[in-house]
């Protein structure tokens, strides 16, 4: 059956031990899962917040941020190398506290959008393809899978669509290496988004992020929800389908996600509607 969770993306930026109240809310709200995004592992107590999960019978899942210095993809090699070293901690810390998925735009800094010629795209794809093979052996050695996040063309200019994905993934060819989608991000960038899912399939897709047109509660806007649904039931997903929005984002992430007004009346509100409407939906 699948679960539904909130990110604290949705709340705070970052997310620190200073936040961990969080986790009383959303289980109050009736959330399976609280998706923790690592922006700094080191502000987080982890063996507090397993304690605490485990308290409150939250399952936790783990998502990523891609600032400019976490790009496996540059041409820089000490970057590459802060990228590949970032995805490393996030596989361990999914592996510590259960999550069977550490998702995100593995590939390259969310904001980097560029007009390069082929043979830079190339290369660019070469760098992220040899960190990739690394990054699957680990997460494989964690028990945990890597899911490869499509964004839109106003966040990145390396993968956009489900397809160009799954092209990634299919060319590293490690069995722990998926794909994400992000139904915000699939809403502008594919012709169908239950063609979409179907395309995929259920072998390859390891996580959910289903959120709204406009990154506000979903059910509110143009999504096709009842699309994604029939879809995900045919495919047999099983998986987690969690909300990720912003709503107090750090300078840094309003900027990489063009996050310039309030999506909901409040977080909150927006964390329960949306979870009523998931259920609604879903159940």
């Amino acid at each position: 059956m699948i679960q539904f969770g909130a990110s604290t993306f949705i709340w705070v930026s970052p997310f620190s031990t200073a936040h961990f109240d969080l986790l009383y809310k959303v289980a109050d709200m009736g959330y399976d899962i609280i998706e923790v995004a690592v922006e700094d592992k080191d502000l987080i107590d982890w063996p507090r917040l397993k304690q605490l999960a485990a308290e409150t019978g939250l399952k936790i899942t783990i998502s990523g941020a891609f600032g400019p210095n976490r790009d496996i993809s540059s041409d820089n090699a000490a970057i590459r190398k802060m990228g590949f070293d970032y995805i490393v901690d996030c596989l361990r810390i999914a592996e510590d506290v259960g999550s069977p998925i550490f998702t995100g735009p593995v590939y390259s800094a969310v904001g980097k959008t560029r007009l390069v010629s082929a043979e830079r795209k190339q290369q660019e794809r070469n760098w992220c393809l040899e960190n990739l093979h690394q990054a699957g052996r680990v997460a494989e050695s964690c028990g945990v899978v890597i899911g490869v996040e499509p964004l839109n063309r106003f966040e990145t200019d390396m993968v956009n669509t489900a397809e160009q994905a799954l092209s990634l993934v299919n060319e590293v060819a490690h069995p722990f290496i998926k794909v994400s989608l992000d139904t915000f991000h699939n809403n502008i960038e594919e012709k169908s988004i239950p063609a979409t899912i179907r395309a995929i399939g259920r072998d390859m897709l390891c996580h959910v992020q289903g959120n709204e047109s406009d990154r506000g509660t979903p059910g509110t806007g143009n999504v096709d929800w009842a699309g994604i649904k029939d879809a995900l039931t045919e495919i047999g997903y099983d998986g987690a389908v969690v909300i990720e929005t912003f709503g107090a984002p750090s300078e840094e992430l309003a900027k990489a996600a063009s996050i310039w007004r309030p999506l909901a009346n409040s977080p909150d509100e927006l964390a329960s509607e949306g979870l009523a409407f998931y259920k609604s939906l879903f159940r």
